[in-house]
């Protein structure tokens, strides 16, 4: 036989057309497998392709967000003794799925097909974030019913450059004995503060950090304690006669 002037063996055709038929063949289980429709409530996780598993998530409500806040070694064993309290309004207010990680020693927090605020997962790092660094878990509580508070934090030599026992003396001017001049503070500009070793944090509305920030740096600079309690005292007059 021969096919263009060349000679052509029958067999070779043979084999030619099996192999073109066994590759269609192969080609249209692929497009078939590519084309499956899948239904997310149906088939098992593990049995669905990955581009299934993505479209199943997006469909029962968006992309699941995930959150870590680390809890440093000081505060571990707050964390242990107020982990209920902590845990209820994350997962009863907020609806979000927490858990501790022991090995990074992290709070973790997912939302949930059952979360319905948006700024739920932001709202809850924010609060554990706030016991992380110190405040109570009664105060960080507000940051989840009040939309306009903040946390402010600082370091007492970015107020001005202090080493040694001037450094010490500062903070302590920021205490006071017993803490009083630190709860002065707080009472008259309606604040929470922390004072952790020579960094000071802040919580409360712009305008009272404003106030307390003040009467803090006037204390750092070295203005004498009963001085900072008549102009705490004068805010406090001001404030009541606001509100």
């Amino acid at each position: 036989m021969e096919v263009d002037g060349a000679n052509f063996d029958p067999s070779t055709l043979k084999s030619r057309i099996i192999q073109s038929e066994s590759l269609a063949k192969l080609n249209r289980n692929d497009d078939e497998d590519d084309m499956e429709v899948v239904d997310d409530g149906d088939v098992a996780a593990e049995n669905m392709p990955k581009f299934s598993k993505i479209s199943a998530i997006a469909a029962k409500g968006g992309k699941k967000e995930f959150r870590r806040i680390r809890c440093p070694p000081h505060r571990l064993t707050p964390l242990r003794d107020t982990w209920e309290q902590i845990l209820t309004p994350l997962v009863e207010y907020l609806k979000l799925q927490v858990r501790f990680n022991t090995k990074t020693r992290s709070v973790e927090m997912k939302t949930s097909k059952h979360t319905i605020d948006t700024g739920a997962l932001q709202k809850g790092a924010d609060f554990v974030s706030a016991f992380m660094l110190g405040f109570e878990v009664q105060d960080a509580v507000a940051l989840l019913r009040l939309d306009d508070l903040y946390i402010e934090s600082f370091q007492v030599t970015d107020v001005k450059i202090l080493h040694g026992d001037h450094l010490s003396r500062a903070i302590g001017r920021i205490v006071g004995q017993d803490g009083k001049t630190r709860f002065a503070i707080e009472n008259a500009t309606r604040t929470r503060v922390v004072i952790a070793d020579t960094r000071i944090h802040l919580l409360g509305s712009y305008a009272n950090i404003r106030l307390a920030r003040n009467a803090i740096c006037d204390l750092i600079l070295g203005a004498p304690p009963g001085k900072v309690y008549n102009n705490m005292r004068n805010v406090a007059k001001r404030m009541n006669e606001m509100y």
